[in-house]
């Protein structure tokens, strides 16, 4: 009999220990001090400080020269209008989308063409890169455990007249190779600086 209470005790011991461990795991998954490539699974995905919101007509959140304007297809606008290193190995670019157009505008022409991205964010400028030239590499926007990008969602479209704050965050090009290219779906690229750190 003694045996018996002796392996229940075990029994129950280990199962304390696994449901500790799946606690802790839990728990460092979802906090927001997840680690720079994973971004942390908080459901918000814009960087702190920003918000992913709709801002009607009024002026950008980052004022001041843009770092580019680019024209798409139905007289969608991206306005770039900073793009920052930052502490982690990552480079944040932030900006404002216009819908100039008549008639709402889905954001699914941005989505990723990889499918992970493109079934988690299927309206948002997962689809875009920059290019180093110098260091020859091309950097996608960073993801989430689940596979959402770090990006804007453009989830319920942008209607005609209305405007959008968006980010995204990408791997960081080694110090010394500021000067990126900016691509994104049918929009012409756009050369950059990146500042900061």
């Amino acid at each position: 009999m003694s045996n018996r209470r002796t392996r229940k005790g075990r029994g129950g011991m280990a199962a304390a220990a696994i449901i500790a461990g799946l606690v802790l795991t839990v728990a460092g998954c979802s906090g927001s001090g997840g680690s720079d490539d994973e971004g942390g699974e908080g459901k918000s995905t814009a960087p702190a400080g920003r918000q992913n919101t709709d801002d009607g007509d009024g002026p950008s959140q980052d004022e001041g020269e843009p770092l580019a304007e680019l024209k798409g297809s139905d007289d969608i606008q991206l306005t770039i209008t900073a793009a920052e290193r930052e502490e982690g190995g990552f480079v944040t670019l932030s900006g404002t989308v216009r819908n100039s157009g008549t008639s709402a505008w889905s954001g699914v022409e941005w989505k990723s063409d990889e499918n992970e991205i493109a079934k988690a964010n299927p309206a948002s400028v997962g689809a875009a890169r920059l290019v180093d030239k110098k260091g020859k590499k091309r950097y996608y926007v960073l993801r989430d455990t689940e596979g959402r990008c770090l990006c804007t969602s453009f989830k319920g479209g942008l209607l005609p007249g209305k405007s959008k704050t968006w980010f995204a965050q990408f791997p960081a090009p080694p110090q010394g190779n500021d000067k990126v290219d900016f691509q994104l779906a049918d929009l012409p690229a756009a050369g950059i600086t990146i500042s900061g750190e």
